[in-house]
């Protein structure tokens, strides 16, 4: 079983991890916490900081799709964004790291480092925004598809 996970289920994909048995975990334009870490540390321990762009997640989705996503947000306040992360240690499966060259959250220059900082390995590129999932779904299916079909460490 692989899982793939946008940007904050990096927080979240990792404790799944550690639970069950997972092939390959794949974080596309994700956060990546340190063990401890709680997610309003996140920001300044990794060194982020507002691109201030004015559409740092919609800017290459098509506009109707665009608004549509707007009008189904919802306010990230579950009670895990408050308490520190809890493992002590990154679960030992394989994982990759997709940034999105395109993305004005998580900007290629900032992934780059926080995948090496994080996880000590040089990030996988594709073209498109934060959500890559709505701008380019179809290429994204076929760059997960190629990482399903990876030979196994």
């Amino acid at each position: 079983m692989a899982r793939f996970v946008l940007s904050l289920g990096g927080f979240s994909a990792p404790l799944v991890c550690a639970r069950i048995s997972v092939e390959l975990l794949v974080l596309i334009a994700a956060m990546i916490p340190s063990p401890g870490e709680r997610f309003d540390e996140w920001w300044t321990n990794a060194g982020y900081e507002d691109s201030g762009y004015d559409d740092v997640f919609y800017h290459d989705v098509p506009p109707a799709l665009a608004a549509e996503a707007r009008r189904r947000e919802r306010d990230e306040k579950a009670k895990a964004l408050c308490e520190p992360w809890p493992l002590n240690a990154r679960p030992r499966t394989p994982t990759r790291y997709l940034l999105c060259r395109d993305d004005r959250m998580f900007t290629p220059t900032w992934a780059r480092r926080h995948a090496r900082e994080r996880l000590a390995l040089d990030a996988d590129e594709m073209n498109g925004g934060h959500y890559v999932t709505l701008s380019r779904p179809g290429e994204l299916a076929a760059r997960l598809d190629a990482y399903a079909s990876l030979p196994r460490p």
